[in-house]
């Protein structure tokens, strides 16, 4: 019969093996997704600019 410290233990490692498997598959995709050389806005993102060159 496992004591209730037992179990208690054994979910705690259980559940911090999970995080670390999860977090390590995290930084592996992040590592094997292209990266953009020079991050562009593009649609709704970009800002646009209006300069008044006076009368006439």
């Amino acid at each position: 019969m496992i004591s209730n410290n037992e179990m208690i233990r054994i979910r705690r490692q259980m559940q911090r093996r999970i995080r670390d498997v999860v977090a390590e598959r995290r930084r592996t995709r992040q590592l094997d997704e292209p990266q953009p050389l020079s991050p562009t806005p593009s649609g709704a993102d970009q800002e646009v600019c209006v300069t008044d060159n006076g009368p006439g």
